[in-house]
C-alpha cells in the first residue's frame, strides 16, 4: 500500500503558501452566482435582512462544510474519490457521486463564461446600444455558430491556465484577476452611488426591513450560500490536497467564507440601486433573476448612463469575467485531479481528456439553445442546460453534502478531522464544530433539498 501511495503524491501539485490557497478558494467560490443571484434574492427580501441572515449562515454552516472538505483533502493528499475511499472503502460512492458533479457543471459553465465573453466584445466592438436593443441576448444565444465559438473560446482561455500548471497557472492567475475584480467592483459600486437617485436603493439594499424576515428568506439565503461557496463539488476538496500541513485551515476557510460574502455584498452594492436609478424599480421585487439580470436588464442599466455607459459596461463584463473564468479555472482543475488520481496519468494527459470531455459536453448542452431547443426536460420553455443546473445544483449537490456529514460525523467520527486542523491551528470551536457537522448540518441541507426538489414534483 505504501508503495502505491507514494505513487500517488511524487507529483502531486502544491501551493506556494497560504495565501495563494485563500485566493484559490476565494476564486472558486466568486462566480456568477454572487453576481446575478445575490443581489435579486437580496432585493425580494429586505436588503439588510437578507444580507444579515445570509452572513450569519455563511460564518456557522458553510464554514464549517468549507472546514470538513478542506481537511479531508489535506489529510489524504487526494481528490474527492481517493479521499474517501482511502478512509473507508464503502464510502467511495460518496466520493465517485461528489466527483460526478465538477464533470456536470463545467461544460455548462463554459457556456455562460462564452456569454460573457460575448458581451465583452460586443461592449467594445458594437458599443452599449446594441448590446441593450431587444433581442440581443435571445438572439444570440439561439445562434447556431457563434454561441459554439465563443465557448470555445472562454474553455480554451480556462484550460489554458490550467495547463500551465497549479503554480504558475492557477496562482498567478488568481493572483491578478482576485485583486482586480475587488478593485473593478468597488469602483462600479462608487459610480453607481453618486448617481442621482442612488441614495434610496442603497438604503433599500443596506438597511434590513426585519417584517421580511421568514423561513423563505432563511431557505433562499442557505442554498444561495451552499451554492456560493463550492461546497459538495469536490473543489475544496482538491485545493485541500495542495495545501501544506503547516498552513493554518481556520484562517484560511474564513478567509474564503470573507472574500466570497464581500464580492456577494458589493454586486448588490452595483447592482440594486443601479436598477431603482435607470429602471425606476421601488420595490425589489421586480428585479429578473439570473441571466436575465445579468444580460438583459444590466445592458438596460448601464444604456442609461448616458457617455459612462460603454466604459460601465466594459468594466463590468470584465469582473464578470474574472468571476466566472476564476470558477471555471477550479472546475476545471478538480476534474483534472480526479482524473489524474483515478488514472495515474500524467497532469497534461488528464487535462488533455478533460479537455475533450468539457468542450464535447459543452457543445452538446449548448444544442439545447438551437439545434436541439425542442427538447425541453423540465417542461415547457426549458433547455438542456436548466436540465443539468438542476440535477447537479438542486439534486446532486445537497446528496453529497449530507452523505459527507453523515460520513465525518458518524463514520469516521469528527475527530480524524479536529484532529487535521490541529495540526496548523488551535481550532477551540471544535466542539461547536461537531455539533453542526453532527446534528444542525444535515437538518439544513436536507432544508435545501426539499426546497429544491419539492417545486419541481409539485409545480405551483
Amino acid at each position: 500500500m505504501a508503495q502505491q501511495h507514494n505513487h500517488t503524491h511524487h507529483d502531486r501539485s502544491a501551493w506556494s503558501g497560504k495565501l495563494a490557497f485563500i485566493l484559490a478558494g476565494a476564486a472558486s467560490a466568486v462566480g456568477l452566482g454572487n453576481l446575478w443571484r445575490f443581489p435579486t434574492l437580496a432585493a425580494k427580501y429586505g436588503g439588510g435582512m437578507f444580507i444579515l441572515t445570509y452572513f450569519v449562515l455563511a460564518f456557522t454552516f458553510g464554514i464549517s462544510l468549507l472546514l470538513l472538505e478542506t481537511a479531508l483533502g489535506r489529510k489524504t493528499k487526494l481528490s474527492v474519490i481517493g479521499a474517501f475511499s482511502s478512509i473507508n472503502k464503502r464510502w467511495k460512492l460518496v466520493g465517485i457521486l461528489a466527483a460526478a458533479v465538477p464533470f456536470i457543471i463545467t461544460p455548462y459553465y463554459c457556456i455562460i463564461g462564452g456569454w460573457v465573453t460575448k458581451y465583452l466584445v460586443s461592449y467594445v466592438v458594437d458599443g452599449p446600444t446594441a448590446v441593450a436593443a431587444d433581442g440581443f441576448f435571445t438572439g444570440f444565444i439561439t445562434d447556431p455558430v457563434f454561441t459554439y465559438v465563443f465557448m470555445v473560446i472562454f474553455m480554451l482561455i480556462c484550460i489554458g491556465v490550467c495547463a500551465l500548471g497549479v503554480k504558475n497557472g492557477i496562482e498567478k492567475a488568481n493572483m491578478i484577476m482576485m485583486p482586480l475584480l475587488l478593485f473593478m467592483a468597488i469602483g462600479i459600486s462608487v459610480f453607481v452611488l453618486m448617481q442621482p437617485g442612488a441614495a434610496e436603493g442603497a438604503a433599500y439594499y443596506l438597511i434590513p426591513d426585519f417584517s421580511k424576515f421568514s423561513p423563505d428568506l432563511v431557505i433562499n439565503a442557505l442554498g444561495q450560500m451552499f451554492y456560493s461557496l463550492s461546497l459538495a463539488m469536490g473543489i475544496m476538496v482538491t485545493y485541500g490536497s495542495y495545501l501544506d500541513s503547516k498552513e493554518n485551515l481556520t484562517e484560511s476557510v474564513a478567509s474564503i467564507a470573507g472574500f466570497d460574502l464581500l464580492v456577494s455584498f458589493l454586486s448588490g452594492l452595483m447592482i440594486v440601486p443601479a436598477a431603482f436609478v435607470v429602471l425606476g424599480i421601488t420595490d425589489g421585487g421586480m428585479m429578473a433573476a439570473g441571466p436575465s439580470l445579468m444580460f438583459v436588464t444590466l445592458p438596460n442599466v448601464f444604456g442609461g448612463m448616458g457617455g459612462a455607459a460603454q466604459v460601465i459596461g466594459v468594466l463590468f463584463f470584465v469582473l464578470v469575467l474574472f468571476a466566472a473564468a476564476t470558477s471555471a479555472i477550479s472546475l476545471i482543475e478538480a476534474c483534472t485531479s480526479i482524473i489524474q488520481d483515478g488514472t495515474h496519468w500524467s497532469r497534461s494527459k488528464s487535462l488533455l481528456a478533460c479537455a475533450i470531455f468539457v468542450i464535447a459536453a459543452g457543445c452538446f448542452i449548448n444544442a439545447g439553445y438551437n439545434v436541439l431547443i425542442w427538447i425541453e426536460p423540465l417542461g415547457e420553455g426549458t433547455q438542456l442546460l436548466d436540465f443539468f443546473d438542476f440535477l447537479s445544483n438542486s439534486v446532486m449537490m445537497p446528496i453529497v453534502a449530507l452523505l459527507t456529514c453523515i460520513f465525518v460525523g458518524w463514520i469516521i467520527k469528527p475527530k480524524a478531522i479536529i484532529d487535521e486542523v490541529r495540526e496548523s491551528s488551535k481550532f477551540k470551536l471544535a466542539g461547536a464544530w461537531t455539533v453542526m457537522i453532527k446534528y444542525i448540518a444535515p437538518v439544513l441541507v436536507i432544508v435545501i433539498l426539499v426546497a429544491n426538489v419539492l417545486p419541481m414534483i409539485f409545480p405551483a
